[in-house]
């Protein structure tokens, strides 16, 4: 798994209930040719990532589907979630700079 683009927005609670922030990743993909996800028309993955002080997490993710994202039945294996993990991290602590130089 490869990914080679993505997107990221940060989402509000009008509510005022939940704590932290929340991020939701488009992480567009790339994948071997052998690879069951490719064969599936797999675009990549969707994820709402929250981060809540020192603590952060995947609260949800799922493959979707070229043109629709349209949610695809697999499971992302351990490996796959520590690398989204790690992916959003990142990427989120940029949008955090980002919105605190506006």
């Amino acid at each position: 798994m490869n990914i080679i683009q993505h997107t990221v927005s940060e989402l509000k609670d009008p509510t005022g209930i939940l704590t932290g922030e929340r991020y939701e990743f488009h992480l567009f993909l790339e994948f071997e040719e052998d690879d069951e996800l490719l064969e599936e028309d797999t675009a990549g993955i969707r994820t709402i990532y929250v981060v809540d002080g020192e603590d952060d997490k995947i609260m949800a993710s799922y493959f979707f589907k070229k043109g629709t994202e349209q949610a695809l039945d697999f499971e992302l294996e351990e490996e796959e979630l520590d690398e989204v993990l790690a992916f959003c991290r990142e990427h989120a602590e940029k949008v955090e700079e980002t919105s605190k130089n506006n």
